[in-house]
């Protein structure tokens, strides 16, 4: 790998087509391009800081300048005391209704939830509205953000009717498991999918730089019977999460 990115940087210091006066936009380009051409995939170690300085006869300083600017666009991701590493995307299909944890679970990755809120209340008018209920109806609330091994993911509120699912605690990673033990996991949803930017408090809890490119799903579920038993609002990633859709002529 070393190897090609040293020749790709040469290649874009001596490409007049280039345009890059700086070292260290050179070494971003240069990284950046291999990336894409997949002569390093993903979840691979980037040579480190001095052996980058040495190879392309750089300071570290500039090496370590384009890193950053790399880091922060999201196509590496850095371990502390581990190195610097070609970030892992994780592509999601939207023509099948799964949950988070099983989606980790099919990638190899460890799901786990941090709970800020896990309780019972009274329905507000946007949930009731969402969730088809009468007003004083009861639901239970969800509030975490979800990981993927030791990496935040994604932050999920989730309201879900009480009638459904009695018992807030019997959530401990999976939703969909809880409800598919209650036999009342739901079998059809309708999601709406837009981009954000990330504000202050998400990008504290995603550990992401605020202003963040950010994917905001909002889902209804449903159940055989048509009620709704599912209303979440998440906040995904946009450096981590790639979601895709299969289209067909009729």
């Amino acid at each position: 790998m070393e190897t090609a990115l040293a020749n790709e940087y040469r290649r874009i210091c001596h490409d007049p087509a280039a345009h890059q006066p700086l070292a260290y936009l050179r070494l971003r380009q240069a990284i950046r391009n291999i990336v894409e051409h997949r002569d390093i995939e993903p979840g691979h170690a980037l040579p480190s800081e001095r052996d980058l300085s040495q190879a392309l006869k750089l300071s570290r300083v500039t090496v370590r300048k384009a890193i950053a600017g790399l880091v922060e666009e999201g196509l590496l991701t850095q371990r502390h005391g581990a190195g610097t590493f070609i970030a892992e995307r994780i592509v999601k299909p939207m023509s099948r209704l799964t949950s988070f944890t099983e989606d980790l679970r099919d990638r190899g990755l460890s799901p786990r939830s941090e709970f800020f809120e896990r309780g019972i209340g009274e329905v507000t008018p946007e949930e009731s509205m969402a969730l088809n209920l009468s007003p004083g109806s009861l639901v239970v609330r969800l509030h975490r953000v979800r990981y993927g091994q030791d990496e935040p993911l994604a932050i999920e509120r989730s309201v879900v009717p009480a009638s459904v699912l009695p018992d807030p605690h019997l959530v401990r990673d999976s939703l969909y498991e809880a409800l598919e033990k209650l036999d009342a996991r739901p079998r059809r949803a309708l999601q709406r999918l837009r981009a954000v930017s990330l504000n202050a408090q998400q990008a504290r809890l995603l550990h992401v730089s605020v202003g963040s490119a950010g994917l905001n799903i909002e889902r209804r579920s449903f159940l055989d019977d048509g009620r709704v038993v599912e209303f979440t609002c998440s906040w995904y990633r946009g450096d981590i999460y790639d979601f895709v859709a299969e289209l067909q002529t009729d």
